[in-house]
């Protein structure tokens, strides 16, 4: 049975502008095209991951409800996280009485819990908590494993994540994301695809989470640490960057200034197995996330 036959994505969207401006400091940009929004949900089938009344599906920052209604229609269990008054009112008039099926949390996704049971995301995410939605959404895998995430961000951003244009795209970023998940870029979505248009094309992402054997006993903070330090002055010789603490290393249980220096110290005139030739004078760029986990691995154990 399809659901909700006299609804459509403009209409939402026009339903809800009616009441309210969409606001800058929400990032509230609503996705009016049909296409992309039954892309998102054809990529999981795409990915031997469909959805169905068995998936239970993570929405964040849903607005007028373009997105919902497909996924509503998929027969997949919904929580939408929204934290707009007027956007939360319309979703309880649009989508009245599924019961179970349905379930709306006037949310910051960023504070509080997500339920343990999810096993897709699929978000158009406002461009201003891009980064910290990641974050979460990597601690919450951690612990409770999901099967799929499918992400429209900014075009730019999309491409951090997944490191695959060049050198100047990998960053502290797309070496975090790749602990837990390869990540894959899909269509481009221009501007005139949303309601008001932004500024910046975006770009469909999936995550799909894997496991890799050079990552098991890491120390995962420490990884992190290492290779924001080293990017933040990525015209910079690894062995410069490595010269200095990086800051917050007392974050790290264990570490603080001087270990780091004798750690440095132990390893800056030995061959490490597995990393390039003089890889102390190469930058931080020309290093794969492999090195890194390598380099990780190596610090830590001096």
């Amino acid at each position: 049975m399809t659901l909700f036959n006299d609804l459509d994505a403009r209409l939402l969207v026009d339903l809800l502008r009616d009441r309210m401006r969409p606001q800058k400091s929400l990032g509230q940009h609503f996705l009016v095209d049909e296409q992309v929004i039954l892309r998102s949900i054809q990529i999981s089938s795409e990915f031997k991951k469909p959805l169905n009344h068995h998936s239970h599906v993570l929405e964040i920052g849903p607005g007028p409800g373009s997105l919902t209604l497909e996924i509503l229609r998929s027969d997949a269990k919904l929580t939408a996280l929204e934290i707009d008054n007027e956007s939360v009112s319309h979703l309880k008039r649009v989508f009245p009485d599924l019961g179970e099926r349905f379930t709306l949390n006037e949310q910051d996704a960023l504070i509080g819990n997500w339920p343990n049971d999810i096993s897709h995301i699929i978000s158009n995410l406002p461009y201003q908590i891009s980064s910290p939605v990641l974050e979460k959404i990597q601690n919450h895998h951690l612990i409770n494993p999901m099967s799929i995430i499918i992400l429209l961000v900014q075009d730019e951003f999309a491409e951090r994540m997944a490191m695959k244009r060049g050198y100047d795209t990998r960053g502290p970023l797309g070496m975090s994301l790749w602990l837990d998940f390869d990540v894959y870029l899909d269509r481009k979505i221009p501007s005139n695809c949303f309601s008001p248009a932004p500024k910046v094309n975006s770009r469909l992402v999936i995550l799909i989470p894997t496991k890799r054997k050079e990552l098991s006993n890491i120390n995962r903070k420490l990884f992190r640490i290492i290779t924001k330090h080293c990017f933040s002055n990525r015209r910079r010789k690894i062995r410069t960057s490595l010269s200095r603490s990086p800051k917050r290393l007392n974050r790290v249980k264990g570490w603080h200034k001087e270990k780091w220096i004798n750690a440095i110290s132990n390893i800056s005139n030995k061959t490490i197995e597995g990393m390039p030739d003089e890889w102390l004078d190469l930058r931080p760029e020309d290093l794969e996330p492999n090195h890194w986990a390598i380099l990780t691995n190596t610090i830590s154990s001096n």
